[in-house]
């Protein structure tokens, strides 16, 4: 592959910050992978003295292999790494640190979860799948906290309420630091205050480390680049790749305005863009750059194509997420009968509630397909494991475990302590409460309630649990204690009742349940058990929007353009709806050749409006 006019450019750029503005397509790897051989080769520039910087350790890999490739086995000193790998390697020269001083992923999560539950200390078993929403929002807010070195006191959780964040996060520190641990983040600011505490190793670091190379650059966050700046200094060889309309991780801490305002830091930088599209048609590229178009704080750029025009970008209308599942699954069976592998198409979301009943209608129809992410079943939510439950009881079950599950949903007041064997009964309930008058007629009302769902249709009982029962009143309640959002809720509400209306008995809907579950599951096994040459069989992706960044198909479909799903309704601020838009960009150049967007006019009995972002593609306001 010949270097283009921008792509020689950068390659041949040799002393000082340069800023590559690389788009969708535009070889940004290649030309990566070729600056560093000029550096080695025609530079004479020690590979010792070269560091590269990706995002993950993957990316790492491929560019460490393709370089190797290209420039032979005698340059194998270059370092690549991520940031984490890069400033671990600095901090266990500097303090003598081994992997047993590392806190894992999973050592993090239990201290969070240990750190949540003495504040909540009445969190329910039941409530798991609720809980590790908020562990991951939690582990969130403590990386953002440390990345941007925002005091405990000053920051802003998006979770809970600041008081209780502070609490965890003052337990949480407390027993990583009694166990003389380090998470992630916490390299990244230990390495930066290594750096500004000790100039003399900041020197040798310095006198290492010569040239810098970033890709990605704009998922950068502050202290990442606060350690960067201080180690390119005082030359500044810093080369820096990434595209500010690609930058959709703030919720890890990236800031895009960094990459926006890095000219400032470096006024005598050089600004390259890499401005020829290879991988989609223009009518792609155009549709993509009249959506980001609309973005205020970003980098103006205009393509050039290679692949021709194209054909059109296809909006298609459908009445709800069944009517999509099915035309988006007849026309992948049409594209692949016109010679189109299954692996050369993926199918894109935002959120799990719209991927969930396209992989059940996969499923059904037997197509082949690949998950990169595990996708939570429905009915492992606690909200469904509720509903199930008193179902059960609704045809005859008095386990202990159903019992419990929902003695106090909505809220009854009855103990735990009422129920002593495996099995139970109300009898038993009114026996506990035989001296109090009131509890025995809560206990009354639950049995003639669990009486009245055996006999009803599954939506008709899902209806009367939430509405006569009042389990819609306790979600509220619970939202509100756990300062939470009662709409978090309300579509997996929506989603349970339209799937019980899909079913005229309770027992064929927990059959389904099963066989979901299981289905599910077991394709999970087989994809997470895989090798890489097992898993690329012809099998059409699903992908979430974050999770297709980097990849590329022949044929993308793009599936719930509508208003709350895409830009999704948390995002409230402009700087959110443009990380957003950001978002629908990068789905949008994911594809190749075809684009084929679908959004719908109904979802779960509700009216449903397309996204702005479909207006701005189709009408260029």
């Amino acid at each position: 592959m010949e270097l283009n006019a921008a792509q020689r450019e950068a390659v041949c750029h040799k002393d000082g910050p340069c800023m590559v503005l690389a788009g969708p397509g535009s070889g940004k790897t290649f030309t990566l992978v070729k600056r560093i051989a000029v550096l080695t080769g025609q530079y004479q520039i020690p590979p010792e003295s070269i560091l590269v910087i990706t995002f993950t350790r993957a990316a790492a890999q491929e560019m460490k292999q393709r370089y190797l490739a290209l420039a032979g086995r005698k340059y194998t000193q270059v370092t690549f790494g991520t940031f984490h790998s890069i400033f671990y390697g600095i901090l266990k020269w500097a303090y003598q640190l081994d992997a047993s001083n590392i806190l894992s992923e999973e050592e993090k999560f239990r201290l969070i979860r240990q750190a949540v539950r003495s504040v909540y200390i009445e969190w329910d078993e039941s409530k798991a799948e609720s809980e590790e929403e908020l562990l991951t929002g939690i582990a969130e807010d403590i990386g953002n906290l440390k990345n941007n070195r925002i005091a405990p006191e000053a920051y802003r959780s998006k979770y809970v309420s600041d008081v209780i964040f502070r609490e965890i996060y003052r337990f949480y520190e407390a027993e990583r630091q009694r166990r003389k641990k380090l998470d992630f983040d916490d390299m990244l600011v230990m390495c930066l205050e290594l750096f500004e505490n000790y100039p003399h190793i900041l020197r040798q670091w310095q006198q290492k480390f010569k040239y810098i190379m970033i890709d990605e650059f704009q998922d950068i966050n502050p202290v990442q680049y606060a350690a960067i700046r201080l180690l390119a200094a005082p030359e500044n060889h810093l080369f820096i790749v990434g595209d500010d309309d690609q930058s959709i991780y703030e919720f890890r801490g990236a800031r895009p305005s960094i990459m926006l305002g890095f000219g400032k830091d470096y006024p005598e930088m050089k600004q390259i863009f890499l401005n020829y599209n290879y991988r989609s048609t223009k009518k792609i590229v155009d549709a993509s750059v009249r959506v980001i178009g609309h973005n205020q704080d970003r980098f103006p750029k205009q393509f050039l194509t290679a692949a021709g025009d194209g054909e059109d970008v296809h909006v298609q209308e459908v009445r709800d997420p069944q009517e999509e599942s099915r035309y988006v699954l007849e026309e992948i069976r049409k594209r692949h009968r016109l010679g189109i592998p299954y692996a050369d198409m993926a199918v894109l979301f935002r959120t799990n509630s719209w991927i969930r009943p396209f992989v059940e209608a996969c499923m059904e129809y037997q197509l082949p397909i690949r998950l990169k992410e595990a996708i939570p079943s429905l009915y492992d939510h606690f909200i469904a494991k509720d509903i199930a439950a008193y179902l059960r009881l609704g045809l005859g079950s008095r386990r202990r475990s159903d019992l419990l599950m929902v003695l106090n949903r909505p809220k009854r007041y009855i103990s735990r302590n009422s129920i002593a064997g495996e099995e139970g009964s109300f009898e038993e309930l009114r026996r506990y409460y035989c001296d109090k008058d009131w509890m025995q007629k809560r206990i009354s009302q639950m049995e003639y309630d669990v009486k009245q769902i055996g006999g009803m249709t599954p939506y008709k009982a899902v209806q009367y649990i939430r509405k006569t029962m009042g389990y819609d009143d306790f979600l509220k309640e619970y939202a509100l204690e756990h300062n939470m959002r009662m709409e978090d809720f309300q579509d997996t509400l929506e989603e349970i009742s339209e799937q019980a209306g899909q079913f005229t008995d309770i027992a064929s809907w927990f059959a389904h349940m099963e066989k979901c579950k299981e289905q599910m599951e077991e394709k999970w096994k087989q994809e997470s058990g895989k090798k890489k040459k097992e898993v690329e069989q012809d099998a059409v992706a699903l992908l979430t929007l974050h999770g297709a960044k980097g990849l590329e198909y022949d044929t993308v479909f793009l599936l719930g353009a509508n208003e709350d799903e895409m830009p999704y309704r948390k995002a409230q601020s402009p700087s959110a709806i443009e990380e957003e838009r950001r978002m629908f960009y990068v789905a949008m150049t994911r594809a190749k050749r075809c684009l084929v967007i679908t959004f719908v006019n109904e979802k779960n009995g509700k009216k449903q409006r397309p996204s702005r972002f479909l207006m701005e593609l189709l009408f260029d306001i």
